[in-house]
């Protein structure tokens, strides 16, 4: 077996065994091509996704707030929000064209798809919060917190958000 062929034999298992994660828990597919995980939207979840400067300051809202959601970074430097469905996104959201809300049935591509530049992957996988579909209202509390920040002229960048339990790790290594 040539190296090429074992790196698609590896990931291909990747791909299944994430797709039956995803479904073992709830979370609805879409058949793909093989070569992608897309998650279906509008009955179980709808998936935000904004610009990564957004999602680092929606990130740092909900951890302010005492949540901790997934969140999953794609190749085109946005990061997307999976929450339950129906929601819809406010007026003042709504209006900035990079604020997508994926919902109705579009499959939108999870980790571990790989992209020609890249890999969609997790900033914080949904094993990590038990594979909960946060509730709308607060990511969309969190976003459109976000869309007036940047509209006011944002401040320093927030740090991505971590885990309380990464959190509390990362501060006894701390000196």
């Amino acid at each position: 077996m040539s190296r090429w062929d074992s790196y698609r034999a590896v990931y291909g298992a990747e791909l299944r065994a994430a797709a039956r994660e995803y479904a073992d828990h709830g979370w609805p597919l879409i058949p793909g091509t093989g070569t992608d995980v897309l998650l279906a939207t509008g009955e179980v979840l709808d998936i935000v996704e904004v610009p990564a400067e957004l999602g680092r300051r929606v990130c740092a809202t909900l951890r302010d707030r005492g949540l901790v959601v997934p969140v999953a970074a794609t190749t085109n430097d946005t990061w997307w929000f999976p929450m339950t469905a129906g929601f819809g996104l406010p007026p003042e959201v709504s209006m900035h064209a990079d604020v997508v809300l994926h919902t109705d049935g579009i499959g939108v591509v999870a980790p571990p798809s790989e992209r020609p530049d890249g890999w969609v992957h997790w900033r914080v996988a949904p094993g990590l919060t038990g594979y909960a579909v946060p509730e709308a209202a607060f990511v969309i509390d969190a976003v459109t917190a976000a869309v007036r920040w940047r509209a006011a002229g944002g401040d320093a960048q927030p740090g991505a958000q971590r885990p309380a339990a990464a959190v509390a790790r990362g501060a006894r290594y701390r000196s």
